[in-house]
């Protein structure tokens, strides 16, 4: 059974890099978030951010056993996980609108 965990895991998170691999090089996002996404590129990263985090946590953590020694590595994945998801949250939201000079012409 544990086989199958680390292989659903490791899929899991293979899955999402490549998804930000995507996002980063050609702009395309998955169908499920395209109405949302409003800078695929950094939303990619983020995904890019999330699954190395995520992968960490996993396969240092929970997938490995009690150990106290990798126990802050794992914490560190964990965190970085968060900060691919804040990316991605940015990633929903408008850029910032450059104002261009009003000209009067007389």
């Amino acid at each position: 059974m544990h086989w199958m965990l680390v292989a659903l895991g490791a899929l899991a998170v293979t899955g999402l890099a490549a998804i930000g691999i995507a996002a980063i090089t050609t702009g395309w996002v998955p169908p499920w978030g395209r109405r949302r996404v409003l800078r695929p590129k950094l939303w990619g990263y983020g995904a890019l951010v999330g699954a190395v985090g995520m992968s960490l946590y996993m396969f240092l953590g929970p997938f490995r056993g009690p150990d106290a020694d990798i126990t802050p590595y794992a914490m560190t994945g964990l965190a970085l996980f968060f900060v691919g998801v804040v990316l991605q949250m940015a990633g929903q939201r408008p850029g910032r609108v450059t104002v261009q000079p009003m000209t009067t012409d007389r």
